[in-house]
Order: C-alpha cells, then sequence, then structure tokens
C-alpha cells in the first residue's frame, strides 16, 4: 500500500487549478457562440409555430365575400335619469 505524499498531494492540486483555469478558457471561447446557435434555433422553432398558427386560422376562418346579418334584438331605447 502506498502512503500519502506530498508530491501527489501537490500534483492533485495543480491537476484540479490547471483544469478549472483551462475550462473557465474554454467557456469564454465556446459559450458565446453556444448560446448563440441556442437562441437562433429558439427564434427559428417560434417562428415556424406563427406560420403554422397562423395557417390554422386562415383555414378556420370563412371564406365567404358575404358581410354577415346583424342580428335585429329590438330597438334601442335612450334612457333618462329621473331625479
Amino acid at each position: 500500500m502506498d502512503t500519502a505524499s506530498y508530491s501527489g498531494l501537490f500534483k492533485t492540486i495543480l491537476y484540479i487549478i490547471a483544469f478549472y483555469y483551462i475550462f473557465k478558457f474554454l467557456a469564454r471561447l465556446f459559450l458565446p457562440v453556444v448560446a448563440k446557435k441556442v437562441v437562433e434555433k429558439a427564434t427559428q422553432q417560434f417562428q415556424q409555430q406563427q406560420q403554422q398558427y397562423q395557417q390554422q386560422q386562415q383555414a378556420q376562418a370563412p371564406k365567404s365575400d358575404k358581410p354577415r346579418e346583424k342580428k335585429i334584438v329590438g330597438e334601442y331605447i335612450d334612457f333618462e335619469e329621473i331625479k
């Protein structure tokens, strides 16, 4: 069985620090690119959903040229308040 040594501990700490700084550097390089791609994809999906919704609304809308007839319910009576 190996015993723990200061050189092994020092190497481990050095590797952890090196990994941290390399990861931090790579994140600064690639994170903006990845974020831009995600935003572009979300925008594209949103536009597709809007187009589908508009197509559905156009398909459901009646296609007659005649305006709808209004129902005549009764006369309009303007009431005045009596004090």
